[in-house]
């Protein structure tokens, strides 16, 4: 229940984000992302593999891949990181900076639910896309021209 509570409450984030009026080629990405994250929350909420007769869908390998190819475009508009930076910036990039930290807490539920209990996939799943909302916080703030505090 907590594993799919915390993908709920990344969903719900992920939508605050896109009603900030971010652009519109990552609210895509985001919208794409929730609908995801609704099949990864229902088949952890019941991890049988069926429902009502319908085969139950949940994060693939070509998800991650997607994920792993939005990251390798965005980093194209980024300078690379020579320190941490503070979470924060445009006030979108810093609701994708709060949806990163709760992606992290769902992350650290789903791994607690153990290997036995959870498809691999969907574990690299959450921790790719992660790694991605850090990289859309990053470009969302060089698009607004907003510079990253260093810590």
């Amino acid at each position: 229940m907590d594993a799919y509570g915390e993908v709920d409450e990344l969903n719900a984030y992920l939508g605050a984000a896109v009603s900030t009026g971010i652009d519109s080629d990552l609210a895509e990405m985001l919208v794409e992302i929730q609908r995801c994250l609704f099949s990864l929350g229902a088949s952890l909420a019941d991890p049988s593999t069926r429902a009502s007769g319908h085969a139950k869908v949940t994060a693939t390998e070509t998800d991650v891949e997607r994920l792993e190819g939005w990251i390798d475009s965005l980093e194209t508009e980024l300078a690379p990181l020579r320190q941490f930076i503070l979470p924060g910036g445009h006030p979108p990039a810093a609701s994708l900076h709060l949806a990163r930290a709760v992606c992290r807490r769902a992350e650290r539920r789903v791994v607690g639910l153990g290997a036995s209990k959870v498809d691999a996939t969907v574990i690299m799943y959450v921790n790719r896309l992660s790694d991605l909302l850090f990289v859309l916080a990053r470009v969302v703030n060089v698009r607004a021209g907003v510079a990253e505090q260093e810590w």
